[in-house]
């Protein structure tokens, strides 16, 4: 006897030929406005050999796309380090038992989430550029690097504090009972297991801040697909320019996540306890200078 689904009951024959249609009708329908779509490009002549022949020259790569991905990585390697260190930072503040560090911390990140990445961008970059704070070449670069930092930090403190409450209670208890100040107890026993529970959601909010530094387009940042709308406004192919640059970012994506997700396995099995010592079968092994049984 099959053991029944604790969401749902398992589906009867009806149901699963039932399923089984839907999910044909939905693959034909998706499959139908692929079609058309990759039509109206055809008839429009943007998919024509003329259009993609100039992704097969090293001149674009080198002037146009290379360009844009070495902007992109750059600053959101840098914002997530940066928004990283904020948020443990401020999420520590947040679970700090001083009110004072504690209203502070709070009242930075629900400010920092509130306000919209691009706004802090435009604000980031005209006020670096009014006190002349970086030379004119990097002030794009050091807004988009702003924006990501401060949203991405107020954010990262929210799963720091999720990840610690949803620890069970008697690991904090069990820390007091041992004489552990709070902050011993934070540092060396809560945030390194809560660790481990707030991988997967770390790792969906440095996919994040990859996408975002798309924004950085509107204060002329050189970025992806800043780029992507240089190539077509250059030879005329907006649509294969676009789709390339899409498939760029997909792969950028997948790579940032297939690292974290390694680096996510390598950190549980690092986390995992000892073995347990053998059970003593009640069997005494014989040892020098003791006589056997």
């Amino acid at each position: 006897m099959s053991e029944a689904s604790v969401l749902y009951d398992a589906p009867g024959p009806r149901a699963q030929r039932r399923n089984l249609l839907f999910a044909a009708v939905i693959v034909a329908v998706i499959i139908a406005m692929a079609g058309w779509v990759l039509w109206q490009f055809e008839s429009k002549g943007q998919l024509t050999e003329a259009k993609w022949h100039p992704f097969l020259t090293a001149n674009l790569w080198t002037t146009y796309v290379l360009p844009g991905v070495a902007g992109t990585l750059t600053a959101a390697a840098v914002s997530i380090v940066l928004a990283l260190v904020l948020g443990l930072a401020l999420g520590m503040g947040r679970l700090s038992d001083t009110r004072a560090v504690r209203w502070v911390c709070s009242v930075f990140v629900e400010f920092f989430r509130a306000v919209p990445v691009l706004i802090m961008m435009l604000f980031a970059y005209f006020l670096y550029a009014l006190y002349d704070v970086f030379p004119s070449r990097q002030l794009a670069l050091a807004g988009v690097i702003t924006g990501l930092t401060l949203y991405n930090g107020a954010v990262i403190a929210e799963i720091v504090r999720a990840g610690v409450y949803a620890l069970p209670r008697g690991q904090r208890e069990a820390a007091v009972a041992l004489g552990l100040r709070p902050g011993q107890t934070l540092r060396l026993i809560l945030l390194p297991q809560a660790v481990t529970s707030m991988l997967p959601v770390l790792v969906s909010q440095m996919v994040v801040v990859l996408k975002d530094t798309a924004i950085g387009y509107q204060i002329t940042f050189v970025e992806m697909v800043r780029q992507g709308t240089n190539i077509g406004s250059a030879y005329s192919n907006y649509i294969p320019a676009l789709l390339v640059i899409a498939a760029l970012m997909i792969s950028l994506n997948f790579a940032l996540s297939a690292l974290a997700t390694r680096l996510e396995a390598r950190l549980r099995q690092s986390r995992r306890a000892p073995e347990p010592l053998p059970v003593n079968t009640g069997v005494q092994e014989d040892t020098p200078g003791t006589p056997a049984a």
